[in-house]
């Protein structure tokens, strides 16, 4: 006849303490559930409020703050547009933005690949130089970019601006790639390279599109990182022509003080605002994508 064994007992004390321990972290998620979507709610209300305010005149802002416009005052564009030269501006941050995105990833691809892929001596120096320069403050280096940038007459200029932007983005930029080259398999280097593939042609044909999610981000990062921008800008460009969309908003910003004109400045925020929201919708997958991949395997 079979005898059952008696079960083995728990400790009273450990069955309390772990009912406890999730006690806690179902109140820690809570917590946390909480206080993102009341994050995710106060960033939608305070982005819908400044878009219905931009098509209101100044009167029905103040008198009716919270309610729809009872007309689309869509002057209030133009006047941002063309009058306070948001369109200039806006002219301005697309040249210099794109072309320093595009040089970036042009210069960090390459780079975040030898790194990981290629052994030589004095690899690992070279890696935590770029790893240390991402804990240097850029205002720390103000007076010196200026100075330096007036010494090679580049000072009040576009281009001088799109090199200060590119230095300054390339060790966040070399070491986030880094990680995803790491995380390729090296057997399709090995196979390409089989196949009688150079090394460039390794690169450029085989890892750079396999590491297309990663460079993207990257891109997309930079991209809303240096639309935003101000203060290297306002130390690098005086000429007013050459002014940046965040200057522009700036000075906007600064006009109100004497013609009251908030709707314009709310339209001149939209202006501002637009492109970096239809870049991340647009593009989100793709950034979520790389994010998860460098997240899983870096």
């Amino acid at each position: 006849m079979d005898q059952k064994l008696p079960a083995p007992s728990i400790p009273s004390q450990s069955r309390v303490s772990t009912s406890w321990n999730q006690l806690l972290g179902a109140l820690a998620r809570l917590s946390a559930t909480g206080i993102l979507l009341l994050w995710t709610a106060f960033t939608i209300f305070a982005f819908l409020w400044i878009i219905v305010s931009s098509f209101k005149d100044n009167q029905e802002l103040f008198t009716s703050a919270w309610s729809l416009p009872s007309t689309l005052h869509f002057e209030n564009y133009q006047k941002a547009w063309s009058v306070v030269r948001m369109g200039d501006y806006f002219l301005n941050s697309i040249v210099v933005v794109g072309i320093s995105t595009a040089a970036i990833v042009a210069v960090s691809a390459p780079a975040a690949y030898v790194l990981s892929r290629v052994p030589f001596r004095g690899r690992e120096v070279v890696s935590n130089s770029f790893i240390i320069g991402m804990g240097v403050p850029y205002q720390l280096l103000l007076v010196p970019l200026f100075v330096l940038l007036s010494g090679i007459r580049l000072v009040d200029t576009l281009p001088g601006l799109m090199v200060v932007y590119v230095a300054l983005s390339l060790p966040f930029t070399i070491f986030l790639l880094t990680g995803f080259f790491r995380s390729l398999p090296s057997e399709l280097e090995d196979s390409a390279a089989i196949d009688g593939a150079s090394e460039y042609q390794v690169f450029y044909r085989v890892m750079l599109p396999l590491a297309s999610p990663g460079i993207i981000t990257a891109a997309i990062f930079n991209f809303i990182g240096l639309w935003n921008e101000y203060m290297l800008a306002l130390v690098m460009i005086n000429d007013q022509d050459k002014r940046t969309l965040s200057l522009g908003l700036y000075g906007l910003q600064g006009s109100m003080q004497y013609t009251s004109d908030w709707v314009g400045l709310f339209a001149g925020v939209v202006i501002v605002m637009v492109p970096t929201l239809i870049l991340f919708i647009v593009m989100s997958e793709r950034v979520i994508e790389g994010i998860t991949l460098g997240a899983t395997k870096g």
